[in-house]
């Protein structure tokens, strides 16, 4: 994709932050970069979506690994594409949305986003109490309460820099997927001829799990969340910039440009594209794992992740349990704050709140309001007697209609100079993005006619 090599001359908006200095050894530069991308690749394996990925290797077997090869570009040029929006313009999506397009269009992409990651971020707050519980003899109910407010306690009080790091350090936890795969033994050649060969069935039961799987790859939330850490890490602590302020400059016809270094978006492609290449290898060997033990096996009724992990136990031994909660946690605290800022965040955006994760309590007392209350409802729904698999199914439901609309819209604002200036898309990321949108309503289609 193409950077310019120069910011627009004229730009009037707040500087970025001047870029570190260059490390010498390449391995060191990656790690340094590394952030937004990453964190967020890994937030897409959440507990919720490793219970999908375990269903496609229990019931399809190695059937669906191709589908790991086609989400790739999609989900890297989506995520670059919102990450880039927020880094130029210095809002969030949210804000953004709002200028270019009918609010009560907007408030219905934001309420739908708000339902689906509620909705999620309680099961995944409940699979990480059953994580824990296959080995602390309480009751799940017991056990989500700390679960949920050390996350939020963690959110509210802690020090952006260090929230960040100790995400960046998390994504380790997911490697578990990748041991518990090897120690399985699979079959090479069927493993290779499920990544290069894409099987498609027409059993009712084969469609829902492909469009559950790229429904759950590529979600509004995972937008929302990349595009506020990037502006939370340009924008220094308590710098607002205001709706209003923005909207006069788009009513005459220009827009606000800040001094984005090349390099920045260089390292924002790079950190990007290492992020879902990781989320994608993980998501490859839990159905990996998956296939070779539950498949082969014949265990193919799996609903959720600790299911998984269970079944795994009687033919791994007790080991492969333990790395696949390990990865359960790790993905939860992941997941859980991606769900419930991005609705902190899309929520204070849409209004002009002070807002980020960057920002002090006293300086953002409405972000945190909404990002507390997420976080209890989502706890909550615990205690309402939804099963697991039910409140999946809603979740994905909602993120695959809201998808492609969402889609639609941040591609148009991704190409207008009057919005985006020197740095519009690309005709290679535009092709890309336009296959995404179609391939997701594909599966939006797939989706409605498996549930009706």
């Amino acid at each position: 994709m193409h950077v310019p090599q120069s910011p627009p001359d004229d730009s009037r908006a707040v500087s970025a932050p001047e870029p570190e200095p260059v490390h010498r050894r390449p391995a060191a530069r990656l790690l340094s970069i590394l952030g937004p991308g990453l964190i967020s690749g890994a937030a897409d394996d959440c507990p919720t979506g490793i219970a999908t990925y375990a269903q496609a290797g229990a019931q399809a077997g190695y059937g669906l690994l191709w589908t790991t090869l086609l989400t790739l570009p999609m989900l890297a040029s989506v995520q670059y594409m919102a990450s880039k929006v927020a880094i130029v313009r210095q809002q969030g999506l949210a804000a953004i949305l709002k200028e270019q397009y009918p609010q009560p269009l907007v408030y219905a992409a934001v309420l739908g986003l708000i339902v689906a990651n509620v909705i999620n971020a309680g099961a995944d707050i409940g699979a990480m109490g059953a994580a824990i519980g296959m080995f602390v003899p309480l009751s799940v109910k017991i056990l989500v309460v700390p679960i949920a407010l050390l996350i939020l306690l963690f959110l509210v009080f802690g020090n952006f820099h260090v929230i960040e790091n100790t995400f960046k350090w998390l994504t380790l936890a997911l490697l578990g997927y990748v041991v518990t795969s090897f120690i399985a033994r699979p079959n090479v050649g069927a493993i290779i001829h499920g990544t290069l060969v894409p099987q498609i069935g027409l059993s009712r039961a084969f469609l829902t799990l492909l469009v559950t799987t790229l429904g759950g790859n590529v979600s509004p939330y995972l937008m929302f969340w990349q595009a506020d850490l990037e502006d939370d890490d340009n924008r220094a602590p308590d710098t607002v910039v205001t709706t209003s302020r923005v909207a006069q400059d788009v009513r005459l016809g220009k827009y606000l440009r800040m001094k984005v270094n090349p390099r920045q978006l260089k390292e924002t492609a790079w950190d990007t594209n290492v992020g879902m290449i990781f989320s994608n290898i993980i998501i490859f060997f839990i159905e990996v794992s998956s296939a070779e033990t539950l498949f082969t096996h014949g265990k193919h009724h799996i609903t959720t992740a600790v299911q998984a992990a269970e079944a795994l136990r009687p033919l791994l031994g007790s080991g492969a349990t333990i790395m696949w909660a390990i990865g359960m946690l790790g993905a939860g605290i992941l997941a859980v704050p991606a769900l419930t800022g991005s609705i902190a965040d899309a929520t204070a955006s849409l209004f002009g709140w002070g807002r980020g994760l960057n920002q002090a309590p006293d300086k953002a007392r409405r972000f945190y309001g909404v990002l507390t209350v997420a976080t209890l409802v989502g706890l909550g729904i615990n205690f309402l007697g939804i099963s697991p698999l039910y409140a999946l199914v809603i979740s994905a439901a909602v993120n695959g209609f809201i998808t492609p609309p969402l889609l639609v819209l941040l591609i148009l604002v991704a190409n207008r100079k009057d919005v985006m200036g020197e740095y519009t898309n690309g005709l290679g990321l535009n092709v890309v993005l336009w296959a995404t949108t179609l391939i997701m309503t594909a599966a939006a289609a797939g989706l409605l006619y498996t549930i009706l």
